[in-house]
């Protein structure tokens, strides 16, 4: 049995007299542990496959199942409660609390899962450390780097080993050096801990650390490319011989 299973997943919307359909008919099989990429151009569908695996959002038809349990069966509530437990977002804007520490922004998930503000700060301040901030956990946002933040943001997907660790766009803002670095950071924490990975980009370039690369067009997976295949492409791109 795969970790995610994704059967026939459709997601329509009503858009004045006319039906856009963000999701046509998706189905997809994922492994724990793996990472995946969603690429593909604005309007592929992409970041609604995203939210619909996260339970965001509910579908027109089909379903998302981790393991036996079926998202489309949960209240609102139970979905809410599976995320807190299981999920982490890495955003592209970040979405830091302008007023609360690296370390208070960290611990923060920790809250909903009631852990206890001693046990929080101390596993916000060892993930903290592992990404490179541990003379920047009492500074706010606004006194760190782009790249610091995103590290913060990270830490904060990260925080207490959730299983599944969905990012959209997270290396959108920063440049290449800082993008390649932070990709590196996911790569290893994820690696470390078996996580499951789900990121959407628009950089073909950021999909070289993950095992699929799922490529996206009007609602459908139009094809998939495996590790080795990533390899090779991302390769003949870099010495001109594929556009």
């Amino acid at each position: 049995m795969s970790y995610i299973e994704v059967k026939n997943l459709k997601k329509y919307y009503k858009i004045g007299g006319s039906i856009i359909k963000a999701l046509d008919g998706i189905n997809l099989e994922i492994e724990k542990g793996e990472f995946i990429s969603l690429l593909g151009t604005s309007g592929s569908g992409k970041s609604t496959l995203l939210n619909q695996l996260a339970g965001l959002e509910r579908p027109t038809s089909g379903y998302v199942k981790y393991k036996n349990i079926n998202l489309n069966s949960l209240k609102e509530e139970e979905i809410t409660k599976f995320r807190n437990l299981n999920i982490g977002f890495v955003f592209q804007q970040y979405n830091l609390l302008p007023n609360f520490t690296a370390i208070e922004n960290v611990s923060l998930p920790l809250v909903f899962k009631g852990v206890k503000k001693s046990e929080r700060f101390k596993q916000a301040k060892e993930i903290l450390e592992k990404v490179g901030l541990k003379d920047r956990m009492n500074n706010r946002p606004n006194e760190l780097s782009g790249g610091q933040q995103q590290r913060v943001s990270i830490a904060r997907a990260f925080v207490g080993k959730p299983s599944i660790i969905f990012a959209d766009e997270p290396t959108g803002n920063l440049d290449t050096k800082t993008s390649f670095e932070v990709m590196e950071l996911i790569k290893e924490i994820i690696t470390e801990n078996n996580q499951t990975m789900i990121m959407v980009t628009h950089d073909e370039e950021m999909t070289e650390f993950s095992d699929r690369v799922l490529f996206m067009r009007d609602g459908n997976i139009e094809k998939i490319h495996e590790k080795l295949k990533i390899e090779q492409v991302l390769k003949e791109k870099k010495d001109g011989i594929v556009e």
